[in-house]
């Protein structure tokens, strides 16, 4: 036998062993096998890698500590970049690769928590890369990924059964679609192209009932703002597929945290801790598919055990609203303990009802619960301190009603909206505040509505036209919502943290907008929230931060209506 004969035979054998699992892939899983190894597949570009991610920064997170190290259970099969490529050649423990974070690390140590089974991941990845071209599986061009991932797979797959172990390509991560936006070819195609990548997976890999997790663009990038009708597209094509496709999911990721960039502050990647974030939303959904649930809504319940009012009495209800920090990105319950009296806001407070949709509806509350730490990932935001500011000083019935989405901009909660129309807020806003309102008049109680708590929005600041525009916006906002909610009183309380300091955007004073727009309209009040506690980085508050910001905006109230008359005091 020639030397070509023998490798041509070779890699049909391996071919072969590839597409022949040793259980369907159409069962369903059961967890009572702990044998069979759990094969799942993580593709696609610089978001997929991990790219300015630290693994050293796991360490500031209190939810992920520990991913830093290997993890030695999981199997671990990878191919990352494009002319340097980093390979693992063969299986090795799961670990960050070269200091990287990918959200491969959060999604195994989260799945391996709720079943038995062994897991495996296989990842092929690569920055910069385009669906029509590098990853086409009909015509691959430019860094010829969809068959450089396929032969990761086969090579990975017949490796498991060379050790006789059994196993199931259980699902497919795909994160990709930013440089396809820039295409005029491939940002109209892109859901066409979608369609057929997995039908093409499901078909090389013989696995016709494999499972895709489509990872949602995230919107409060750069790219968020500079590209946002190119954003659109693309995940308008993606929303074809997944709501056409039984076996796909959309995976919203806008909510997760984005790495802090130099200059203005702003990013194009999760980074450290959004990819870890990221690897979450992966795992919460696949487990959801093997019958765990694990949606945000159902991993802690916070029942309101005894309704905290008096029957027929008036609730003086305060509604929270904002982005990034009113959201409370880097706020974690387990830093509370640090800060000595202010630990007491990790206990839930049942005196105060507490309703919620945060991250743009990706988590809300179940009705009424006790105010306390309720944000995704362990987050909380500036309403425990703010809650309790106000019930150490107030004598009324208390409520608190937060709407946030931390992948917005301003702009996305005006009345008019923008062209990316799946990101429109406002319509749900006015609805949130009108169902507060009902559920506790149905309950017999009058309800007086305090005002709205809007943070400014901390990415529009760090972004020139967005920073030229925020008052106008804002205005537009205040003045609608005093006509859809029939209250032409309604109260606006915008507080504002320092803007982002830097030489081109220095030429836009947004704080003299603002306070002109607040001096026009006397039911409008500016707060500068500027003496913040020392923050590590650029537009995003931590912990001890946020703890503040919730004082400041109740002392800030309190004192504002203990000048006022008599009628109009809390």
């Amino acid at each position: 036998m020639t030397q070509k004969l023998a490798i041509v035979l070779q890699r049909i054998l391996v071919a072969v062993t590839a597409f022949s699992p040793q259980i369907s892939h159409a069962e369903l899983p059961n967890d009572d096998d702990t044998k069979t190894v759990r094969v799942f597949i993580f593709a696609g570009q610089s978001n997929m890698v991990g790219s300015d991610s630290k693994a050293k920064d796991i360490m500031r997170f209190p939810p992920f500590l520990g991913l830093e190290k290997p993890q030695e259970k999981v199997m671990f099969s990878y191919s990352l970049g494009r002319e340097e490529k980093r390979t693992s050649n063969g299986w090795v423990a799961l670990q960050p690769v070269d200091q990287v974070v990918g959200p491969e690390l959060s999604f195994a140590r989260k799945v391996s928590q709720e079943t038995k089974a062994p897991i495996a991941i296989i990842k092929c990845a690569a920055g910069g890369t385009t669906l029509g071209g590098d990853w086409n599986p009909d015509e691959p061009s430019g860094f010829k990924l969809y068959p450089e991932a396929l032969k990761l797979i086969q090579a990975s797959l017949a490796e498991l059964d060379q050790k006789k172990l059994p196993y199931r390509i259980e699902g497919f991560m795909w994160h990709q679609g930013e440089n396809d936006m820039f295409s005029n070819e491939f940002k109209p195609n892109y859901g066409k192209n979608l369609k057929n990548f997995l039908a093409r997976w499901r078909s090389d890999l013989k696995a016709p009932n494999l499972r895709f997790y489509i990872g949602e663009l995230c919107t409060k990038t750069i790219w968020g703002m500079d590209n946002r009708e190119n954003m659109y597209a693309i995940r308008e094509g993606q929303k074809a597929v997944t709501e056409s496709d039984p076996l796909a999911e959309y995976i919203p990721t806008s909510h997760d945290a984005v790495e802090i960039g130099g200059g203005e502050g702003l990013h194009y990647h999760y980074g450290t801790l959004g990819q870890l974030e990221h690897g979450v939303n992966y795992a919460d959904a696949y487990l959801r598919t093997i019958g765990k649930e694990q949606t945000h809504e159902q991993t802690h319940e916070r029942p309101l055990k005894i309704w905290p009012y008096g029957k027929g009495s008036t609730v003086k209800l305060f509604v929270l609203a904002g982005h990034r920090n009113m959201e409370g990105e880097r706020a974690f319950k387990q830093e509370l303990e640090a800060l000595g009296d202010d630990k007491v806001l990790a206990n839930d407070n049942d005196k105060i009802a507490f309703k919620y949709s945060i991250g743009g509806g990706f988590k809300t509350s179940n009705g009424w619960e006790p105010l306390g730490p309720a944000g995704f990932y362990d987050t909380f935001g500036p309403e425990l301190s703010f809650g309790s500011t106000l019930q150490n000083k107030m004598t009324d019935n208390i409520a608190i009603a937060k709407f946030t989405h931390s992948g917005s901009q301003i702009n996305d909660w005006t009345p008019q909206g923008t062209k990316a129309k799946e990101r429109n807020l406002y319509p749900q806003l006015i609805a949130f505040v009108q169902e507060s309102i009902l559920e506790l008049q149905a309950k017999g109680h009058q309800v007086e509505l305090a005002g709205i708590f809007y943070h400014l929005g901390e990415n529009d600041m760090a972004f020139g036209p967005y920073r030229n525009a925020a008052a106008k916006w804002l205005q537009s906002t205040v003045v609608q919502s005093r006509q859809d909610l029939a209250i032409p009183s309604l109260k606006w309380f915008v507080s504002q943290q320092r803007p982002t300091d830097e030489k081109g955007l220095n030429k836009i004073d947004v704080t003299e907008h603002l306070a002109a727009l607040a001096a026009a309209d006397p039911l409008l009040v500016h707060w500068k929230a500027f003496d913040l506690p020392a923050q590590r980085e650029k537009l995003v508050i931590t912990t001890g931060g946020i703890v503040w910001l919730g004082t400041f905006l109740a002392e800030s109230y309190l004192e504002r209506f203990s000048k006022l008359g008599s009628k109009e005091r809390p």
